[in-house]
């Protein structure tokens, strides 16, 4: 499967409200081991608008899947509410969670609450995941069910970016103020600082924010023939109208006069394809512009490690899952300075940012010259490993296991050691 995954201006709105204190980092609470699972007979209702076997699943389906995974693995029980795709079965159980799928892209904001209505006794935590718009699920659980919130980027600007102005508002209104007060008195998780700035300052969130950042998969390069290319340029992730990657496509012409060998790769699956193919066939970019479509991990992986650079094109992201497959290859980033990626990016160590007032395709030009040095190539590689080896799903599972634990109260506690005088006067 294909991983996927705003700048931060003044909204213009008022100052924020004091942030409360957050809670310490949970990573370690939960990768304790234990005789008995520390999530043992816990009941989870995790709530995501898709699924990752569904057609455009990305990062968040990933995410929301491997910390469902996970919880199982810590003896809890898993139902993963989301939407239905034509054929899919309403029920299954994969990994040891139990998939419920109902409604379609805009009617499973409606039918998963409905069904967890009906079914709130079932449930003693509820993680819900908040795709631009909440499944309110502090109004439809039980009072004493904890609700955790998890979001991985403000959505305020893609709601303009693709509605008509008058849905776009109510998309706003529902993901800032009534949000805001919906899930005031629960925890919510983000995956990077960058996202946890925005919550509070473009929506002005209320509540306590965790962030538990992406875990990122083994990437093992597979030996291959090489990809065309001197250079080649690489997009990984889903084609859809917000990750921009027609702006990709468009370094082959816009590169061309000083780089006629470079080719751009774009792998990946999503209902931009069609236009992107007819794109790719234009004779300005015609035999330099390859669309792959979904790959198996392996050749995937052939094509990812055989590039000079990933470039993703997104402006709204929670962190970039490409970025760090990219970075576990060895292959720096060139992405846009906005949140989510300014963390997952380190500027000038494992790729470059492309900041205010700056063309993408210049940025990229810059990078590519950069790696035509093997000495330059060849440190920004052990500097993408090293970065991507910091984040592992295993890690992200423990934290949020952590976290659950530490709602329900289930934290172990360790006994405080007595003072060394104390300690005397026993042995005495």
């Amino acid at each position: 499967m294909v991983a996927q995954g705003a700048k931060a201006k003044s909204s213009g709105r008022p100052a924020p409200l004091p942030e409360p204190p957050e809670r310490p980092h949970l990573a370690a609470a939960g990768a304790a081991p234990a005789a008995v699972p520390l999530l043992a007979g816990v009941r989870v209702a995790v709530l995501n608008f898709r699924e990752p076997s569904q057609t455009v699943a990305g990062g968040a389906e990933e995410y929301a899947w491997r910390v469902s995974a996970y919880l199982v693995g810590q003896g809890a029980s898993v139902s993963f509410l989301t939407s239905r795709e034509r054929y899919q079965a309403r029920a299954e159980s994969r990994d040891g969670i139990r998939l419920r799928r109902m409604g379609g892209k805009y009617l499973v904001y409606l039918l998963v609450p409905l069904w967890l209505l009906l079914h709130r006794r079932r449930f003693d935590v509820v993680v819900d995941c908040m795709n631009g718009i909440p499944f309110f699920s502090p109004v439809v659980a039980r009072r004493r069910t904890r609700v955790i919130c998890v979001v991985h980027h403000v959505h305020d600007r893609q709601f303009y970016a693709f509605f008509p102005r008058w849905l776009a508002r109510i998309g706003c209104f529902i993901e800032g103020p009534v949000a805001r007060l919906l899930y005031r008195r629960c925890t919510t998780v983000t995956v990077s600082e960058s996202s946890r700035h925005e919550l509070r300052e473009r929506l002005r969130w209320l509540a306590p924010i965790e962030v538990v950042p992406n875990g990122s998969p083994t990437a093992r390069p597979v030996a291959s023939e090489p990809v065309p290319g001197d250079p080649a340029v690489v997009y990984l992730g889903r084609l859809v109208g917000h990750k921009r990657v027609e702006r990709v496509v468009e370094l082959a012409a816009d590169l061309a006069p000083g780089r006629p060998g470079l080719h751009v790769h774009v792998v990946g699956r999503g209902p931009e394809h069609e236009r992107l193919a007819e794109r790719a066939g234009r004779p300005d970019v015609a035999g330099r512009v390859h669309l792959h479509g979904f790959l198996p991990e392996a050749e995937k992986n052939a094509v990812l490690s055989r590039a000079r650079l990933n470039v993703t094109a997104s402006e709204f992201e929670g962190w970039g899952l490409t970025v760090i497959e990219a970075a576990a290859l060895g292959v720096p980033t060139v992405a846009y300075d906005v949140a989510g990626l300014r963390d997952s990016v380190r500027h000038g160590v494992t790729g470059w940012l492309v900041r205010d007032g700056e063309r993408l395709a210049d940025v990229v030009d810059h990078a590519l010259r950069e790696l035509d040095d093997p000495l330059t190539r060849a440190r920004m590689a052990r500097a993408c490993r090293r970065w991507a080896g910091e984040f592992t799903w295993g890690k992200t599972g423990a934290a949020m296991t952590g976290l659950v634990a530490g709602e329900l109260g289930r934290l172990p506690v360790r006994p405080a050691a007595r003072p060394p005088d104390d300690r005397r006067e026993q042995e005495a």
